[in-house]
């Protein structure tokens, strides 16, 4: 699997290390994931999710059972 969120969909992104004499050379900016597991109160069992930081503050804002629901319709997860 890539390295990608599995609440926001987040992948790395390309840009440009710029030198000193302003010479552009490529390079990624990766994503800040980690994994990290979640009670699901409905089920009362652990999910183990690979998220960013943004993912974790999402799940902490709307809730496991409506953000995995979101990111199932989005396909971001199976």
């Amino acid at each position: 699997m890539a390295r990608a969120c599995q609440i926001t969909g987040k992948t790395a992104m390309v840009g440009n290390n710029v030198s000193h004499s302003k010479r552009r050379t490529k390079r990624t900016f990766e994503v800040n994931l980690t994994t990290k597991r979640f009670f699901d109160e409905e089920t009362k069992t652990w999910i183990t999710l690979k998220v960013s930081a943004k993912g974790i503050k999402t799940i902490s804002k709307k809730g496991l059972s409506v953000a995995l629901k979101d990111a199932k319709e989005k396909g971001y997860i199976n």
